[in-house]
């Protein structure tokens, strides 16, 4: 992958949803490097010794403001056409499952960030393809 200089990182307070009527707060940081142009990686500090990260996908993200995407692990949805400023995550592992509550306007603001670096439609000319294949041979 190409070396980037530049990176978009944000801060985001989520709410954890546990039930209709409770949830908690938590803090994510979202990260975009134009050197891995596809993804943005989810850092969520939760009570525990390490953070734990997600690699979402931009473009899930971005659908998820307007409608929703993803199977299995990962699925995104907005809660905009019933009149909810946010959008939903929910994430599956093998410890379990959470749904996430997080404010499209934060969502919003940090993919036009990204955007700004790499437009979407053009992330395949920030990818060092020889590096990539390199990488992949040696490891096959």
């Amino acid at each position: 992958m190409k070396k980037s200089l530049k990176t978009v990182e944000r801060r985001v307070a989520v709410q954890l949803v546990v039930s209709h009527a409770y949830s908690l707060p938590l803090c994510v940081r979202l990260r975009y490097e134009p050197a891995d142009p596809y993804v943005v990686h989810a850092v969520f500090f939760v009570d525990c010794d390490e953070p734990v990260e997600w690699v979402l996908g931009r473009d899930l993200l971005a659908g998820g403001l307007k409608g929703s995407g993803g199977c299995a692990d990962v699925r995104i949805w907005s809660g905009a056409g019933r009149g909810d400023p946010s959008m939903y995550i929910a994430l599956r592992s093998s410890a379990g499952t959470a749904l996430l509550e997080v404010p499209v306007r934060d969502i919003t603001s940090f993919l036009q960030d990204t955007e700004g670096l790499v437009p979407r439609g053009t992330e395949s000319r920030h990818i060092d393809w020889d590096a990539e294949l390199a990488h992949l041979l040696s490891h096959g």
